[in-house]
């Protein structure tokens, strides 16, 4: 089994039954064990030019589980799950009803055409920082250092519902 975490989030529809039935959705799959869902926050919605005030807000967190499933296999699991819950990719960064990210897969390294470990930007988010550092407070981002360091230098808004 590997540990792997995985950032949440939703900024349209009910987002709250969302994200629960996304995480109950999770938890129920085969060669997944949940181990900790973070407290969620609330944050503004970020686009290619910045924080966006008037866009829908989202609520973000995380989730971390063990995992019998490969990487790809489990991104298969997590698109498909976004893909239940109505999310439409239409624009980069744009508005959504689910976003699940794959941020960590037991530290490893990888870039493929499908997928980057760890998660590219999950270092400078303080929203995947912030809920990860509460459920793991001696979380290490490989290549990058300890979540508690990275999440003291982020500056994006979040605030714990």
């Amino acid at each position: 089994m590997t540990r792997a975490v995985i950032a949440f989030g939703a900024n349209l529809g009910d987002r709250e039954a969302t994200i629960a039935s996304a995480t109950r959705e999770l938890a129920e799959g085969q060669g997944i064990e949940l181990v900790a869902v973070s407290p969620v926050y609330e944050t503004p919605a970020i686009t290619d030019a910045g924080v966006d005030h008037d866009a829908p807000g989202y609520l973000n967190g995380v989730i971390v589980v063990e995992t019998a499933l490969e990487p790809h296999r489990l991104l298969d699991v997590l698109q498909a799950i976004e893909d239940r819950h109505g999310r439409v990719r239409a624009g980069h960064w744009g508005d959504r009803t689910l976003d699940l990210d794959l941020i960590d897969f037991g530290g490893r390294e990888q870039f493929d055409d499908r997928l980057e470990l760890p998660h590219p930007r999950a270092w400078q988010r303080a929203f995947v920082l912030q809920p990860w550092l509460d459920v793991e407070p001696d979380a290490v981002l490989p290549g990058r250092g300890p979540v508690a360091e990275l999440r003291a230098a982020a500056t994006d808004e979040v605030r714990r519902r």
